[in-house]
């Protein structure tokens, strides 16, 4: 039964901070893109209506939670290979006390982001890739006015990355509008790549039914939400931004089978290991800073920490998002880790609450919203990235970055809105 409720109208307010925090923002507030606003809220909507609500893409949204869990389980039979029980296999050689820590972050979901990695090289190299690329880059074309060019790196950012994406059309990046260069950025932000989505997938796997098709939607259905935020923040300048035509296959070729794997491999190998490099640092960081505000004692019943502090700072926006008034404290410290210490973080921390302490209609609002890469290591993610794919325009990289990462942050709460706009029989 799809019916509407006041929790539905809840997250109008959602849509409506959203832009006002852009618009508040923007480098020229006269030129609000009234038009693409509306536009793109219309497409995230169609979007999440279509891949729900159509019995077909429904069974094919669904079929994704299956191909994951087969590649997840494909994935540990060579990590067992390499690393034996340590993945966790049922064969232990010692009695077993507590079967729930055999799940080992290390084994169990960066080894995931290799084996995809390697899958999307050679789904490129057959061009399958290739043609859905080309898809949503025709999408983004005719719907929101993008050039060719930018078009197809946004659509390229959904399935292959932040830095990834912009790759595809390198020899174009020093001739781009401001405007667009700054919505690459904010676009990488807002979505995630294949290999994090099935990471992500995997995490919440226990806690969120249909995880895999949520967290898919969430990375497509953002991008419309960094495109227009971006605009909002950085208006288009029509002038300058002439219509191009762009060969995605010129810029990244491999040339067989084997070698698009093993490239892919080594891709993957790096993104692994910057994860959990990444993972290591923030988390040692937060612990340190935790264990000097316990020094001052308990506050209100409860030691000081950054989750705490960050669940009162964000609580209001995950209220404005959709989420009950009860879970917001707790939504809002998740939305600040993904912030403060990676979305990877976030997505663990919300793996590990329990399903009966948290509504389920929150924790499905909370997947859209923690869905990008928008957090403090992106910054330094893109800014070295770009700085090596256009370095004459690394000074106005370095003042825009930031307000890229605020609306990359901003379009994943405007996509959560939207869902929660829609009414929550439509997910099951």
């Amino acid at each position: 039964m799809l019916a509407f409720g006041p929790e539905n109208a809840q997250s109008l307010v959602g849509v409506a901070l959203v832009l006002a925090i852009c618009w508040a923002v923007s480098e020229n507030r006269r030129r609000f893109p009234w038009k693409l606003a509306i536009g793109a809220i219309l497409v995230q909507a169609i979007l999440v209506l279509m891949l729900f609500a159509l019995p077909p893409v429904r069974a094919g949204l669904e079929s994704v939670g299956v191909a994951v869990d087969g590649l997840a389980k494909s994935t540990q039979t060579g990590v067992a290979f390499v690393f034996g029980f340590l993945a966790g296999t049922p064969n232990q050689p010692y009695a077993l006390t507590d079967p729930g820590s055999l799940f080992v972050f290390a084994f169990r979901v960066l080894p995931v982001i290799l084996v995809v990695c390697a899958l999307a090289a050679l789904l490129w190299h057959w061009k399958i890739l290739v043609w859905i690329t080309q898809a949503f880059g025709v999408v983004f074309e005719r719907t929101m006015g993008l050039r060719g060019p930018p078009a197809l790196a946004t659509a390229a950012t959904v399935f292959m990355g932040q830095v990834e994406g912009p790759i595809f059309i390198r020899s174009y990046l020093p001739s781009l509008s401001r405007s667009e260069l700054f919505m690459l950025i904010a676009v990488g932000m807002a979505c995630v790549s294949g290999s994090t989505m099935v990471a992500y997938a995997t995490i919440l796997a226990g806690v969120l039914p249909g995880a895999a098709a949520h967290v898919l939607t969430a990375s497509i259905v953002s991008a419309p939400a960094g495109v227009l935020l971006a605009r909002i923040i950085v208006p288009r300048d029509a002038a300058i931004e002439e219509a191009q035509a762009y060969d995605p296959l010129a810029a990244k070729k491999y040339d067989s089978s084997i070698d698009a794997l093993i490239k892919g491999t080594t891709d993957g190998l790096q993104i692994m290991l910057n994860v959990g490099a990444t993972l290591i640092v923030f988390v040692a960081l937060t612990a340190m800073v935790n264990n000097i505000l316990g020094a001052f004692g308990d506050v209100a019943g409860a030691p000081l920490s950054v989750e705490r502090g960050l669940g009162v700072l964000f609580a209001p926006l995950a209220w404005a998002i959709g989420v009950p008034w009860h879970d917001a404290p707790t939504a809002g410290s998740l939305l600040g880790v993904k912030l403060v210490l990676t979305e990877f973080t976030a997505f663990i921390k919300m793996g590990a609450i329990p399903v009966e302490a948290m509504d389920p209609r929150s924790r499905v609002l909370m997947t859209y919203a923690l869905c990008g890469f928008a957090n403090i290591a992106s910054v330094g993610i893109n800014l070295a990235g770009f700085s090596v794919l256009v370095p004459e325009r690394r000074n106005e990289i370095v003042g825009m970055v930031w307000k890229a990462m605020m609306a990359g942050f901003l379009a994943t709460c405007l996509t959560a809105s939207i869902v929660g706009l829609l009414p929550a029989g439509l997910f099951g």
